[in-house]
């Protein structure tokens, strides 16, 4: 009788999963398994965040209900919990998704001198193609995104995973799964699949003109579901082959994968050092955080946030270039804000694009700065974004809405004024960087 142990960590789906289908393969019987450790799920995350998570592990459970098992979980610390149920079943494998942050391969060098059996790192799980598979010349990673992407288009990538047709469980306490419904993005694999086959068939191939537009929404918000892995990244790519520019969004993804396995400092510290002196202005950070800056674009951006645990992809840049250039405030400080609130808040993603917007990461321009009205003119041109996510401006029309400073007191409805002069501020901040 052999036994494996399925550890999932953010790779919460039953469809295209090499380490479940690795797990299930050969085996009698198997043990789906998740750990709530408190350094991962505790109180620094957002109540959205805890809810999205609860309901994708329901939804795990319901899968593997489906297919005869269900999803063990423990709490504790991840490592001591997952050698005591490979001990208590007498594992002869334990299977788990490689993963890039200090966190994840800290855990993963600790299992392998810890665990008295088998263990199995697949590198393959949470991203197209997997970290240090493509490599330039002379170096460990690509520092560049365009010569990355061109070889990542050309990469062979992975056949799918195909989905367990039957899973059993031995003996075990099984746990306690926690549901927590509520408005917004319904977590869960059932979710996903259902967004994104309704996204592919009806927005995919119009996204590389609309994506920017603020208003229209027409993004994918499939981003949630990546994080947490509720849907496969390779087969969100190999469906959305009609719109090369959205499957490019995966390859910049994937992208901040290779940089930070490769750098894994980058999470903390810049990855291009420009010798910022941060300004220390927790005012300032404050009425950024709760989208108070009398700055219109940007305070939708920020509520917009706060509101969903979601914020449009150029939102996120203009408000990250106002907080870092125009307030110039350490990006780390924005990137810890968005990791506690946004579902799809991956320690990759969010600190490699802060780095990239803050001047100190990727960026072949580090000087460059989002004018926020040049932006708001261009990518909300009547300001319907605006007015959805700012309601003290909901009766202001048009385009007016972006220049709230020169309406009467009485159109302002309470909204504040600019805590920033826009101009200043961009030359406090070229001027820092000479």
């Amino acid at each position: 009788m052999t036994t494996t142990v399925a550890v999932f960590t953010r790779d919460l789906r039953v469809h295209d999963n090499p380490m479940l289908a690795a797990a299930v393969l050969g085996a009698d019987e198997v043990v789906p398994l998740f750990v709530r450790d408190a350094r991962i799920t505790g109180s620094g995350f957002a109540a959205g965040r805890k809810k999205f998570l609860n309901e994708s592990l329901t939804d795990l459970d319901t899968s593997l209900r489906d297919l005869g098992g269900r999803l063990v979980v423990r709490e504790g610390d991840a490592v001591k919990e997952i050698y005591e149920v490979a001990r208590e079943v007498r594992a002869a494998r334990v299977h788990i998704a490689g993963d890039v942050s200090a966190f994840a391969t800290a855990r993963e060098k600790a299992l392998r001198d810890a665990l008295p059996c088998e263990f199995v790192v697949h590198d393959d799980v949470h991203t197209v193609v997997p970290p240090g598979a493509l490599t330039p010349t002379g170096s460990d990673h690509f520092s560049v995104f365009s010569p990355y992407h061109r070889r990542w288009a050309d990469a062979r990538w992975r056949a799918e995973a195909p989905k367990p047709s039957r899973i059993t469980l031995p003996k075990i306490r099984v746990g306690a799964v926690l549901s927590a419904k509520g408005n917004g993005f319904p977590g869960g694999e059932t979710a996903a699949r259902t967004r994104m086959t309704s996204w592919l068939r009806s927005s995919a191939e119009s996204y590389a003109s609309d994506h920017d537009a603020l208003a229209a929404d027409r993004t994918s918000r499939l981003s949630p579901y990546l994080h947490l892995g509720c849907v496969s990244a390779l087969e969100v790519a190999r469906r959305g082959e009609k719109s090369a520019e959205f499957v490019r969004q995966l390859a910049w993804r994937d992208f901040h994968h290779q940089v930070l396995a490769a750098r894994p400092a980058a999470a903390t510290s810049d990855y291009r050092p420009r010798g910022d002196r941060w300004l220390d202005d927790e005012d300032a950070l404050s009425a950024w955080q709760a989208g108070e800056t009398g700055i219109p674009i940007v305070d939708a951006g920020m509520r917009q946030l706060l509101a969903e645990g979601w914020m449009h992809n150029r939102a996120r840049l203009i408000v990250g270039s106002f907080l870092t250039k125009t307030l110039y405030v350490d990006w780390r400080s924005g990137a810890a804000h968005f990791f506690r609130h946004l579902l799809d808040g991956d320690i990759a993603n969010n600190c490699m694009n802060w780095q990239w917007v803050a001047g100190t990461g990727t960026d072949t321009r580090p000087n460059r700065v989002l004018n926020p009205l040049r932006q708001a003119e261009r990518f909300d041109p009547e300001g319907e974004y605006v007015r959805r996510y700012v309601p003290e401006l909901s009766a202001v029309d048009g385009k007016r809405v972006h220049r709230p400073w020169d309406l009467r007191a009485g159109e302002r409805a309470g909204y504040p004024m600019p805590i920033v002069d826009l101009a200043e501020g961009r030359a406090r901040f070229l001027a820092a960087r000479g």
